[in-house]
């Protein structure tokens, strides 16, 4: 008996950002110029696939620098690091290349410039989330941090003419529209960034999955289950009235799920490689008749650079 027919309709753009893309050629660069180990300080990206495959490569993942033997190779993740972690890595002699997305530098540089100027800074963002963790610990003054409107109306400043607020790369304009609104009507002297600041892959991914919302039965978004962009998408195709599921990668399809659907609208994290969407076509292409169709949407050509000691011609590996 033949499958059943399933169309899959594929976001555009999907998976992998330039800062994730520079984050992954950064590790495997240092491997290639220094030689294994390279330590990478936390994950390099949200998301177990990369890590383990750069880990095979040589690469050592730690939580905290002091597990690192000094003098040694090491990355910073590309959700940027507290100053203190700068410090304490100069004081084991590390070897440090920073893969911080330039994206969230310019929030870091941003948080600086209030704080200097004299200004009360306001983080929107997660609690916990590692960019928040570093963006926080740009400056000695204290950073408030908000995550809900909740949290606008119990802020306290000292001084409300003096205030100013960044955002976390991984919210987009229209996560940030309500806070910011918030702000601005609690306190309207508050400073802050042009809507063009907020990261262009976190905003271009959530457009894409609203109209893939509109022409599927089904979405499924791959990404780490702790990765805040991907959870983001499934919210987004769930509150458009669709069954949304987050997985890891094919294994963890649940074919029911598809039981009344024509078709499927698929998706992927920022931090999620394609080969996991490429995976997940074969996957399906075993339980159903598959036709593919790749949504027309925004071609995302940015690019960044590595930083400067991976260009020049450093001492290779023997």
């Amino acid at each position: 008996m033949a499958n059943r027919a399933l169309q899959v309709i594929l976001a555009r753009p999907r998976g992998f950002c330039a800062g994730v893309v520079r984050a992954v050629d950064i590790v495997e660069r240092a491997l290639e110029i220094y030689g294994a180990p390279v330590y990478v300080r936390h994950e390099i990206v949200h998301n177990k696939h990369v890590v383990e495959s750069l880990r095979a490569k040589g690469a050592r993942f730690v939580e905290e620098v002091d597990e690192i033997p000094e003098g040694a190779v090491t990355v910073f993740s590309a959700h940027g690091v507290a100053r203190k972690v700068v410090n304490d890595a100069g004081v084991r002699g590390l070897q440090v290349i920073d893969a911080t997305c330039p994206l969230v530098s310019k929030v870091h540089n941003e948080t600086k410039s209030y704080a200097r100027k004299g200004y009360e800074v306001v983080l929107i963002g997660h609690a916990g989330h590692p960019e928040v963790e570093g963006t926080m610990g740009q400056v000695s003054s204290e950073v408030h941090l908000v995550s809900d409107l909740a949290d606008v109306a119990t802020l306290e400043p000292i001084d409300p003419e003096k205030l100013s607020y960044v955002t976390q790369t991984t919210l987009s304009v229209d996560d940030t529209r309500e806070i910011i609104a918030a702000l601005k009507e609690r306190f309207p002297r508050i400073q802050g960034p042009d809507v063009k600041d907020i990261c262009y892959a976190t905003q271009n991914r959530q457009t894409a999955v609203r109209r893939l919302a509109d022409l599927a039965d089904v979405v499924l978004v791959i990404g780490a289950d702790y990765s805040s962009n991907s959870n983001r998408l499934r919210e987004i195709s769930e509150e458009a009235g669709i069954d949304s599921y987050l997985i890891s990668d094919a294994s963890s399809l649940n074919a029911s799920w598809l039981d009344e659907a024509n078709s499927v609208g698929v998706t992927a994290g920022a931090s999620a490689p394609e080969e996991l969407v490429q995976e997940l076509i074969a996957r399906l292409g075993e339980l159903f008749e598959v036709t593919v169709t790749d949504l027309d949407g925004i071609e995302e050509n940015v690019t960044f650079r590595l930083p400067r000691e991976l260009l020049d011609n450093g001492p290779r590996a023997a």
